[in-house]
């Protein structure tokens, strides 16, 4: 691996943080939380890039795969996990891969993160191929775990971008749409579940979004192929069906809505039979 500036590991700008009164400490964690959104900001032009490029896979019939270690794998789940509920896709479109397996989503898999050789092992597990992008995440930009995975995609015509903290890192050298954002040193030193794990979330969320939306996910600013999965959402749904074709009815909404399992699908069918 080259040398670089591995940001994400300089020493915090605060010191002896044991004795920081309460108040003091919370405001200075918030201060330096107050920072990430505007370097997320300048990696927008990136992100573009990456997302037009998973919107172009995925309306050709590829998948999106993240693949991580640590908190960033973790990141990488909760974003997957959420798509199919949100916005109706089937479970297998987008997929997050944690080194350490289903075990590390809860706790710590020693050493899982440095094998260069088993991302790829993991990904085969989903029969990946060049229909699909894989998004690589990772603060530091050097888990071989993460980088491995990167490069083989790369080595077999497979779309690969990036999530990472430290601006030309290695990570970046395997993937085709990098992202980098650079948040600076953390308020503990080293400890990346902070600004760099929450940057990670926000782009995770743009770019899962985005992409929904272009895939013809969201309706306006509804999210009318969401799974009724709790009451809360099914009131979300009536609501929907009501305001979009004018019933006040609110039974007969929620009627429509449960029938046919979803706000798009309910209101469709409603202007047929009209």
């Amino acid at each position: 691996m080259h040398e670089f500036t591995k940001i994400t590991e300089q020493p915090s700008k605060y010191r002896h943080l044991e004795n920081m009164p309460i108040g003091e400490l919370l405001t200075n964690i918030n201060n330096e939380d107050k920072t990430v959104p505007y370097a997320v900001e300048k990696a927008i032009p990136q992100i573009k890039r990456l997302v037009g490029a998973i919107t172009d896979k995925m309306l050709a019939g590829g998948r999106l795969f993240y693949i991580g270690a640590g908190t960033s794998g973790r990141l990488a789940v909760v974003d997957a996990s959420e798509c199919p509920p949100t916005y109706g896709v089937p479970y297998g479109l987008v997929i997050a891969v944690i080194a350490g397996g289903d075990e590390a989503i809860i706790k710590a898999i020693e050493k899982a993160e440095d094998s260069f050789e088993q991302g790829w092992i993991d990904l085969q597990e989903h029969n990946i191929n060049t229909k699909d992008v894989v998004v690589g995440i990772a603060a530091s930009g050097t888990t071989p775990y993460v980088i491995g995975a990167l490069a083989e995609c790369q080595r077999r015509g497979i779309t690969t971008g990036c999530i990472t903290n430290n601006p030309g890192s290695p990570l970046t050298d395997v993937a085709d749409f990098p992202i980098e954002c650079e948040v600076g040193p953390e308020f503990v030193t080293g400890s990346t579940r902070m600004k760099s794990g929450t940057s990670q979330k926000l782009i995770l969320n743009m770019i899962s979004t985005t992409v929904m939306i272009q895939l013809g996910r969201v309706e306006d600013n509804k999210m009318v192929n969401m799974q009724l999965t709790n009451e809360k959402l099914i009131d979300r749904g009536t609501k929907m069906i009501m305001d979009k074709i004018g019933l006040t009815d609110y039974e007969e909404a929620k009627e429509l809505l449960l029938q046919y399992g979803s706000v798009k699908k309910a209101v469709d069918n409603y202007k047929l039979k009209k």
